[in-house]
């Protein structure tokens, strides 16, 4: 029988003199220091290891009488004290934030361009001193410590916190506290991936509880049917920046409700929809309990769209206003980001399943069930398609943007069908692409290196480029015997692991003994890390043995392979591709030179994209987004070896990495697959290793040398968090919170009335048409004249500045159509014959070639966030 039990908590007990291990374990600025890594380390560097490099643990276990002896340790003092004026004075500095907006704001930012791109032109609407930044997650990558990530996408969410605290962002972030988060990963004997789902102690993790004014812990409340959710706050500090994370495991719950934020991506649909609501609607709830209502909202990834509608809700409960005014408003100050063209990456829900879940609010919404759905459906009228979050988001922000530029191309494309009258080109999605917070991937040996030779000014700070020119000047031997240590450490590392694996597997003595044989610390070193998703091809290299293994075997010039990475756990393609890796690694040609190593997550991820030469990636292209891994190995060094998918297409250079093809696409895979398996061959054959092993009189790498600092030259400035999250305030957050503030003041004057225009264009835009075009100039025309074109549009109800009628031209491809189109605006003389008025303009002939042009009326209004946002295009 259950017997009642009272919980109690237990901290260790620090003396006064060193408080500020705990004080520094608490806020995860330690975790890109390198300096408060080793304070840490010095307390007991085995069970630092063991702990998953937690000082929170540490402190936990470390034994009083170890207390002591740190207090009578003038160096661990000094060191101590040297971190902790360190955080002091990060945590007090001037941030670009504040030096380039604290002037008040300069009003930089405003209207919006093509594809939904913020141009940089005055706005009157200031900035208010309360305005605030929500980035909603479903999950944080910020230490292997801190385990409520599965991979790429949390990792760049606890990268942009990171950056977002070094630049001094006004941002909090929103996501949730998983008791389980994502799985650990271990291998049977025949390779097949199996998963553990061990309990976050959050006591023994850097939460801090949110509290009442009272001291009781904060609770927040989710709607859902029958019933209210209860949700605990708890915040991890990083840096400046305070991370919400959400917890239903607490009794106030039904037992069906608590394992709501049990496990990462764990459970079925119902179980999504459930963990999605907690986020979205749960966030919002919890930012206002908190009394930090956002004036943005960045929705990372479609899983944390349903803030939206809960900011709708309130603001129309708030101002007693109709869902179109308080949806115009809440549009205004929301950003989206897509991250994957892959469709089980957009989540999807049944129209049934989501009336189910929001009907208790439809009421409150003052909207019907299809008006509702019609929101998460590109097409809002086809009762049979599902409810998408990714529409959603899209539907319900002013900027969207992809995470690379072909990843924007590419998402166009994959949701053009909402804006149907639109070429897939001026979708209204940019693009933004990815990076990584440098400080916390570089090596020490690295940081040290670059703090000598090219000052201390690389803090990922956008206008610091400058600076990595002078990686040129760092000297080559001290580059390559630097980079020569970090293989040394990694080929120690995973023989550690690889031992360890075999213990765990049961494997015998002898076999567990030949693990210390593996891998050559002096060998060139491939690394491939990453989630196992069959697009990815994590099995390409093994495509044609014999060369593979003439390759890897020759004993002049060795090459190895290390791979790590985790397949979902239904992914059954992903599971076979890991099982097919560790039977070639077991062939006796590839037994010391092709190493599996478990559970890779982001300690497995430091030591190999510190420590190999060159880093590989193969997906099919264009089905990679961005990729970030490769930019934290081009910043150690590393060169990257990839298809030109994601962020490599701007990367590369052709003389900073290597290049899988020319940016093919196919469509036979199979055919695929032999021709880039086969350039994958030859670049190994005949550029990588040759240019690895060409050694100069006093055994440098010259040629290698040249390229690895050519990478780290033009790639550290560009692909880093600070680079990106810079951006993203200059494109997105200070032109959507002026448009928010704009139509939210006044008493939402300007929202209504942009709804009551949007209801009004609806109604009428049927009527507009292009009634008769007139080209005055001969065919053919001449480079340097211009074409002068005048047309009548009838108009209907509406008047000539409601309107933007322009000439949409360019050069004409095979098919017909302009790839590449111009647009030039035509301006009216006010002549009209009733509703139909009279426009012109001038197509400049500035190239030879056929050209063609049509013309199109788009709606204008300038509280519109883009003239293509309401999908409304008159062809003529």
């Amino acid at each position: 029988m259950g017997r009642p039990i009272r919980t109690f908590t237990v901290l260790p007990h620090l003396p006064e003199r060193l408080q500020a291990l705990q004080k520094l374990a608490y806020n995860m600025w330690w975790c890109w220091n390198y300096e408060a890594t080793a304070l840490y380390r010095r307390i007991d560097g085995d069970a630092f290891e063991a702990l998953d490099h937690s000082p929170v643990k540490l402190l936990g276990v470390v034994s009083q009488s170890r207390l002591e002896e740190l207090l009578h340790d003038d160096g661990f003092l000094a060191h101590m004290d040297r971190v902790e004026e360190a955080f002091d004075n990060y945590m007090a500095a001037a941030t670009w934030y504040q030096e380039t907006y604290s002037q008040g704001d300069r009003g930089q930012g405003s209207g919006v361009s093509k594809n939904g791109d913020p141009s940089l032109t005055p706005d009157p609407c200031p900035l208010t001193p309360d305005f605030r930044i929500a980035y909603f997650s479903a999950e944080f990558g910020i230490h292997e410590s801190v385990p409520v990530y599965s991979g790429g996408l949390g990792v760049l969410s606890g990268d942009h916190l990171k950056s977002a605290s070094d630049l001094g962002l006004p941002l909090v972030g929103v996501g949730l506290m998983y008791r389980e988060g994502y799985f650990r990963q271990y291998l049977t004997v025949d390779g097949w991936q199996q998963e553990r789902y061990p309990e976050n102690d959050f006591f023994n993790l850097p939460l801090i509880p949110e509290v009442q004014e009272d001291g009781t812990p904060l609770f927040v409340k989710v709607p859902f049917p029958g019933r209210e959710v209860q949700l605990r706050v708890w915040r991890i500090q990083v840096g400046r920046v305070p991370l919400y994370l959400l917890d239903t495991n607490i009794p106030q719950n039904a037992p069906e409700d608590r394992p709501i934020t049990a496990r990462l991506y764990g459970g079925d649909v119902d179980m999504r929809i459930r963990q999605e609501m907690v986020l979205g609607v749960g966030g919002v709830r919890t930012l206002r309990a908190l009394g930090k209502p956002p004036t943005v909202c960045h929705m990372n990834e479609g899983h944390s769209a349903f803030c939206g509608i809960e900011r709708i809700r309130a603001l129309m409960e708030e101002k007693a206003i109709d869902f179109a005014a308080a949806r115009e408003a809440v549009a205004a100050g929301t950003c989206f980001t897509t991250h994957t063209p892959v469709p089980a990456g957009n989540d999807v829900f049944s129209p049934q399943m989501v009336e189910h879940y929001f009907s208790p609010i439809f009421p409150q919404l003052k909207i019907g069930r299809d008006d509702f759905l019609g929101l998460g459906r590109q097409n809002p009228d086809d009762h049979s398609e599902p409810f998408g979050m990714t529409v959603l988001a899209l539907r319900l922000a002013n900027v969207s943007n992809g995470v690379s530029a072909l990843h924007g191309v590419v998402s166009r494309k994959m949701w053009k069908n909402i804006w149907p009258e639109l070429p897939d080109s001026e979708a209204p999605i940019t693009s933004i692409t990815n990076g990584i917070h440098t400080h916390s991937w570089v090596s020490p040996d690295m940081t040290q290196l670059f703090d000598r030779y090219i000052g201390v000014e690389w803090d990922g700070r956008p206008d610091e480029h400058n600076v990595w020119k002078r990686v040129d000047g760092i000297p080559d031997a001290e580059l390559w015997r630097t980079h020569e240590r970090r293989r040394e450490r990694l080929v120690g590392f995973a023989r550690a692991r690889l031992r360890q694996q075999l213990k765990n597997r049961g494997a015998p003595p002898a076999e567990i003994a030949r693990a210390d044989e593996v891998l050559d610390p002096e060998a060139l070193t491939i690394g491939f890390a990453r989630r196992f998703a069959t697009y990815k091809r994590g099995a390409l290299l093994f495509r044609n043995l014999e060369r593979l293994t003439a390759i890897i075997g020759d004993k002049q010039r060795p090459v190895q392979v290390l791979f790590a990475g985790k397949a979902h756990p239904k992914d059954h393609g992903g599971k076979e591709l890991i099982a097919e890796i560790l039977q070639f690694g077991r062939r006796p040609e590839f037994r010391r030179r092709v190493v599996f190593i478990e559970d890779y997550d982001m300690n497995v991820a430091r030591y190999l994209l510190q420590g190999v030469d060159v880093w590989l990636n193969n997906p099919r292209r264009p089905l990679e987004a961005s990729g970030t891994s490769g930019m934290k190995a081009a910043c150690n060094g590393g060169l990257n070896l990839s298809i030109l998918d994601g962020w490599w297409c701007e990367g590369y250079d052709g003389q900073n990495g290597f290049a899988i093809g020319a940016g093919e696409e196919y469509t036979d895979l199979t055919y695929q697959d032999d021709v880039e398996s086969r350039a994958l061959y030859d670049l190994l054959e005949q550029e990588i290793v040759p240019l690895f092993y060409t050694r100069s009189s006093d055994g440098l790498p010259r040629g290698w040398l040249r390229m690895m600092k050519r990478s780290i030259t033009t790639l550290a400035p560009v692909f880093n968090t600070g680079r990106m999250v810079s951006e993203y305030t200059t494109r997105c957050y200070l032109p959507s919170a002026r448009r928010y503030l704009r139509l939210t003041g006044d008493n939402l004057k300007h929202a209504a009335a942009l709804a009551a225009w949007r209801r009004d264009l609806a109604r009428g835009w049927s009527r507009v048409k292009v009634v008769g075009v007139d080209a005055s100039g001969a065919d053919p025309m001449h480079v340097g004249t211009d074409l002068n074109v005048k047309v009548r549009v009838d108009l209907g109800a509406f008047r000539p500045e409601d309107v933007e009628v322009q000439l949409f031209h360019g050069l004409v491809d095979s098919l017909g159509e302009i790839p590449r189109p111009e647009t030039v605006p035509m301006s009216h003389n006010g002549a009209h014959d009733g509703s139909t008025w009279v426009f012109s303009g001038a197509i400049p002939c500035s190239s030879s070639g056929q050209h063609g042009y049509a013309v199109r009326v788009l709606p204008r209004n300038g509280d519109l966030a883009n003239p293509f946002e309401p999908g409304l295009v008159t062809w003529g």
